[in-house]
């Protein structure tokens, strides 16, 4: 039978969440603070863990940060459907937590059942998760922090078994030299395990580019503002929220807003425009990986480039396909470092992917397909 962890200081949440667990087919321990959990997962053992945000003594931060030093397990995140609760739960996912889910905000909205329908959904998925690729892309990702100078933290003592291990999928500084197409136009759509691993990416490419980037991550508005913000501290990119209307030129990113379709609706002088759309979700999400890409290539006359990484369903796999049809080049990254491959995979059957890459290759792959002296040049 397979094995969950759930902590939380709640003696409540933890009946809940072991009760909807328990009647799907798991064995579930839990346990009342970080450092409970941090001694128990390695006795344990369990394929998941469940992890509030906000605990007394050790928080699920630290928890986190210890376990995928230590024993690298999926862990998901259980926040609090505030503000304040926001930014703890995208420090959880940069340190490797795979995916978080909100806790009943009491407003009616959203309720006991919402949650248990939801974590049964992620706790299937993520119980299948490559336990290597979320301990490297975490690694990785620590490591180009260092080498890029970014105040992001380190591995910690008693992290990846090797050296090789850790800098397998690192690639070296890219050279920014050399000739690139006119008013590229990079899209970018991720969803579990995504935060970490598009961080990595916008760390990585070049202002030198000139691209125009549109970033798609699957989440709700009280994150995405705070993932812009991220975004725009560790890259030099000028990294901003989408709002309706807004403009982007050479040099600049938005972020989809949550609760929201991005769409692309005008694409001339080496600028684009976008409007935001609250109208039905698309494969159970809004904003959609598909809607983004699908308008991008619809409206993008100049060079454009379709990036799908780690997540679970199949949102992006239309995208690439109308990107690939309108002359794009597309790129997706490859089942050994996504945390979950349901993405990346879905859009590689459509066979429309031009490039499968490792998560530190896919900045080069984006400069090689954008530059004009090199052999990926159409």
């Amino acid at each position: 039978m397979t094995r969950v962890l759930v902590v939380d200081d709640s003696r409540f949440m933890r009946t809940v969440v072991d009760n909807a667990l328990s009647e799907a087919g798991y064995e579930v321990q839990t346990a009342s603070d970080g450092e409970v959990a941090v001694e128990m997962v390695p006795e344990y053992d369990p394929a998941v863990v469940t992890m509030d945000v906000e605990m007394p003594g050790m928080d699920g931060i630290e928890a986190v940060e210890q376990i995928m030093s230590s024993h690298p397990t999926p862990i998901l995140m259980l926040s609090a459907y505030t503000e304040r609760g926001a930014d703890p739960t995208l420090d959880a996912l940069e340190c490797g937590a795979a995916d978080f889910l909100h806790k009943p905000d009491g407003s009616g909205s959203r309720n006991i059942v919402n949650l248990t329908d939801e974590l049964v959904e992620k706790v299937d998925e993520l119980a299948t998760t490559d336990v290597s690729s979320l301990a490297l892309a975490r690694a990785a990702t620590a490591i180009d922090a260092v080498s890029s100078g970014h105040p992001r933290r380190a591995v910690p003592a008693g992290g990846p078994s090797s050296e090789a291990e850790a800098t397998a999928d690192v690639e070296p500084s890219l050279d920014p030299d050399g000739e690139y197409v006119d008013d590229p136009t990079v899209v970018v759509g991720a969803s579990t395990g995504g935060p970490k691993i598009v961080e990595r990416l916008l760390a990585t490419l070049p202002v030198e580019l000139g691209a125009k980037l549109l970033v798609v991550q699957h989440m709700p508005a009280e994150f995405t503002g705070r993932l812009a913000k991220r975004l725009d501290g560790v890259s030099d990119y000028d990294v901003r929220e989408a709002g309706d209307g807004d403009r982007i030129a050479a040099g600049e990113a938005l972020v989809a807003r949550g609760g929201y379709h991005l769409e692309v609706t005008n694409n001339a002088a080496g600028q684009l425009r976008v409007r935001l759309d609250d109208g039905e979700r698309l494969h159970g999400v809004r904003p959609a990986i598909d809607v983004t890409m699908q308008t991008a290539a619809n409206r993008v006359s100049d060079p454009l480039v379709g990036v799908v990484l780690t997540g679970m369903g199949s949102d992006g796999a239309a995208g690439i396909e109308a990107i690939k049809d309108a002359g794009g080049r597309t790129i997706a990254q490859d089942e050994a470092t996504s945390p979950v491959f349901g993405i990346p995979c879905q859009a590689i059957e459509t066979g429309s992917v031009d490039e499968v890459a490792p998560a530190g290759a896919i900045a080069g792959r984006i400069v090689d397909a954008c530059r004009t002296d090199g052999e990926n040049n159409e």
